[in-house]
């Protein structure tokens, strides 16, 4: 089978699958995606309201390198798509004591606002704590989030070769043990524990080397014109150009085997044969037979539990009073450590740290109508949904009213998306928007990588490896291609081979080689 002849069915079109289809049809694949939903982007989903679409998913744009490479890499340069603005306010903290802290693009400026609001001390703590971010990033990002199949082996071998690396881990510490020895003052202790949720974690249970992911922050955030879902819209355009299709409101039922390999998947609308099948969904769907029986052998239950946190949503549109807002702004919880034992116990948080983001910031008159999006943790699941919805508002925004912030209006439950809502949206997710657990030094080894066990099955997005977030789901999306072309290329080249009077090896492999490597 030559690349050109090869049948893919993407089955979800958040952002793994949009990458690799991208990179797929840019290849020269035939790519079909299918969709439940109405349109693009997956759990990156807007919402309507009276200023327009506004973002329900992902808020925070970081790593553009990553993006940068993903449109260099099918010939186009990610500015003439989309406009992206750098931030010069990473994010703006709010505690309920009166304490304010603005993390900006300037190190050197945050360093002053952090003296400024907690003293030196807190200002030589907060160096140190970034210089270890960023030994740390720089130290992982090869062996574990630029590689498609991270092996323990390799990673242990980085980490010898860069000693220091072995005490900035702080193993078998939870991220909230190390912040409580690195920071004196509990303010910056609360504010970098907060980090493990980004990837569905409680910094308690969470490991300390998720401390690099402040690095990550660190080196730039940019708001999208238009809005975050700008970016799913863009990656659709770009593979359609280059051929593929996409069905939404296209629920695949079934992945279909025959003798042993993948042959399609079927749909409401009927059988869609495929030599591929790239799996962009929760990969507990998989292990709980939601796509039938046979590919549940795809991945393992290990793979897939625990489960990571989910959260309450808010989009709507209103006009603030109160409090400055920044494009990113996060009101803090009283106590961490009750938000977080509300959690474990699979319950709302009565004293949950909010987070704000002002999709029109800098756009629009302060006091005009703008766009919102509310994020508060939430437990997968929760033990009593019927308690989700009234408190959850009232308790959201009595909160804000505390903190001196108002809107010129409520917005109604139409508005909000509950952990129940999301595990409708996303099957058998139990509402976790982050896939598997961070939890536990290991947990980064026990996602389930690009190739499954079944052969012509693959799988990307949040849940597998590298994990979640939008650059993370951009790089599984990445592996995923890659690896699907060296399949396609080690398949054609064998068939070659075996062709009585046929081209020679070498011949074959200079044919069927894919410009895409595992490592664009």
């Amino acid at each position: 089978m030559t690349v050109r002849e090869a049948k893919v069915v993407v089955i979800g079109a958040g952002i793994g699958g949009l990458a690799a289809a991208l990179r797929l049809s840019h290849q020269g694949c035939d790519v079909t995606v299918c969709d439940m939903h109405g349109a693009p982007g997956g759990k990156m989903r807007t919402m309507p309201s009276a200023a327009g679409p506004v973002d329900a998913g992902p808020t925070v744009f970081t790593m553009r390198h990553v993006f940068d490479r993903l449109f260099a890499d099918v010939g186009e340069a990610l500015d003439e798509h989309l406009t992206l603005k750098p931030l010069t306010t990473l994010a703006r903290h709010y505690w309920d004591d009166g304490a304010t802290l603005d993390l900006v693009a300037d190190t050197d400026q945050s360093l002053q606002n952090v003296t400024r609001a907690f003293g030196a001390k807190a200002g030589r703590e907060f160096a140190a704590f970034s210089s270890r971010a960023q030994r740390l990033f720089d130290g992982f990002d090869g062996p574990m989030m630029q590689t498609a199949t991270p092996q323990q082996r390799a990673v242990t071998a980085a980490v010898l070769r860069q000693p220091h690396l072995i005490a900035d881990m702080a193993p078998h510490r939870s991220l909230a043990g190390l912040l409580k020895t690195t920071f004196s003052d509990p303010h910056l202790a609360q504010l970098f524990g907060r980090y493990a949720t980004y990837v569905g974690g409680s910094p308690y249970q969470s490991p300390a080397i998720l401390s690099l992911i402040w690095q990550a922050e660190a080196r730039g955030v940019w708001s999208v014109e238009g809005g975050m879902h700008r970016l799913a819209t863009c990656l659709e355009t770009l593979a359609k150009a280059r051929g593929a299709t996409f069905n939404y409101s296209t629920k695949v039922s079934r992945i279909v085997q025959q003798g042993g390999k993948v042959t399609g998947v079927e749909t409401a609308q009927g059988h869609l044969p495929a030599d591929i099948v790239l799996f962009n969904g929760d990969p507990r769907a998989l292990a709980t037979g939601l796509l039938g029986e046979p590919a549940q052998n795809a991945v393992k239950r290990a793979h897939v539990t625990p489960r990571s946190l989910s959260a309450y949503v808010h989009a709507f549109a209103a006009k603030p009073q109160g409090k400055a807002l920044a494009h990113h702004t996060v009101f803090f919880g009283h106590d961490p450590g009750a938000e977080f034992d509300a959690l474990a116990r699979s319950e709302m948080p009565k004293d949950a740290t909010l987070y704000l983001c002002a999709q029109d910031h800098g756009n629009v008159a302060a006091d005009a109508l703008q766009r919102f999006e509310i994020i508060m943790n939430g437990p997968p699941i929760p033990r009593d949904p019927s308690k989700e919805t009234a408190p959850c508002q009232t308790q959201i925004f009595d909160r804000f009213r505390q903190f001196g912030l108002s809107f010129s209006h409520a917005p109604g439950p139409e508005t909000l998306t509950t952990p129940h809502g999301f595990d409708a949206l996303f099957p058998a997710s139990q509402g976790s928007l982050y896939g598997r657990s961070p939890h536990g030094l290991m947990a980064a080894f026990k996602r389930p990588t690009a190739r499954t066990k079944i052969p012509g099955l693959y799988l990307c997005g949040g849940g597998a490896h590298p994990g979640a977030g939008v650059p993370m789901a951009t790089l599984s999306g990445q592996h995923a291609a890659a690896a699907i072309m060296t399949d396609l290329a080690s398949t054609s080249t064998s068939r070659q081979t075996a062709m009585p009077g046929g081209m020679s090896t070498g011949s074959a492999n200079a044919a069927a080689k894919p410009s895409l490597s595992s490592g664009s």
